[in-house]
């Protein structure tokens, strides 16, 4: 009789079917570590934003003359720029204060000093970068090292912009007309457009002008503004607004705008412009 001897080595057919639990632990930690790495990125994004909008609330205290929404409407601007980004309350009020509490201190330069820079991308697209910083090595090294990844260049372009003051006013359609003729009165030289947001119903009218009269125009028309419940300024600055409409493609609009996206996520920087965005509103005086 021939008796087969099986090799030592195979297991027992009890254990033919096995099942590994090493996957388990291990797509959950990838998975968690995906999280963490998503959440630390929007955290830092959460963390310059509210930044910046503590340095606007600041300087806008400084420039305005007040501390006091009421009296300010620079400040005023301001605190709605950052509720509209939802920058939360106590972020809000913690900036106030300290602009309550600097309001009678000798002003130093602990915001730093405002820089522009000038940049060209695809040859023909013009970016001007307004930063405020305390150690321009940086801020220098920042936006460059960010350029040259994107593929843009230093370069002069100031001859494609010019600048404008400009305000934003929230209003009802049917107060429109008594604004505009108000803004008159001022004998500012300005241009006009109405805009409407969709998504909230708000409505109004926007107002450029030359940077020199801004302030002219503002003075002019905050009385009425006061005395109408429905009107309010939403947005009161100077912009470097293009010359002329310039063409170009979509691959060319998308990277321009990873670019600026990136530029601005760099805690100097705090308004980044390009020709691409042309409006009439800037193009008619």
């Amino acid at each position: 009789m021939l008796l087969l001897r099986l090799p030592t080595a195979w297991a027992p057919a009890s254990y033919a079917r096995s099942f590994s639990r090493s996957s388990t632990p291990f797509s959950g930690h990838n998975k968690w570590s995906k999280i963490k790495q998503r959440k630390g990125v929007e955290d830092v994004k959460k963390s310059l934003l509210y930044g910046k909008a503590a340095q606007d609330i600041l300087a806008a205290a400084r420039n305005g003359g007040s501390p006091n929404i009421e009296e300010n409407s620079m400040l005023a601007t301001a605190v709605r720029r950052a509720k509209d980004a939802g920058v939360p309350k106590e972020n809000i009020e913690n900036a106030l204060l300290k602009a309550r509490s600097q309001a009678h201190r000798p002003l130093k330069n602990d915001n730093g000093q405002a820089v522009t820079y000038e940049a060209m991308m695809h040859g023909s697209v013009g970016i001007i970068i307004e930063c405020r910083t305390n150690n321009i090595n940086r801020t220098v090294s920042n936006v460059r090292e960010t350029l040259n990844r994107y593929g843009a260049r230093q370069a002069p372009v100031k001859f494609m912009f010019r600048q404008r003051g400009y305000l934003k006013i929230a209003l009802d359609p049917n107060d429109i007309e008594d604004l505009f003729n108000t803004a008159e009165s001022t004998k500012c030289a300005f241009d006009f457009d109405e805009w409407e947001d969709d998504s909230s119903g708000s409505r109004g009218i926007e107002l450029a002008c030359s940077p020199d009269e801004l302030f002219k125009l503002e003075d002019g028309l905050r009385q009425y503004i006061q005395q109408n419940s429905n009107a309010e300024i939403l947005v009161r600055e100077v912009r470097w607004a293009p010359l002329e409409e310039q063409g170009s493609t979509d691959d060319e609009k998308d990277s321009v705008s990873n670019l600026v996206e990136a530029l601005e996520e760099d805690e100097d920087v705090t308004c980044v412009s390009t020709s691409l965005e042309y409006r009439p509103l800037f193009g008619n005086a």
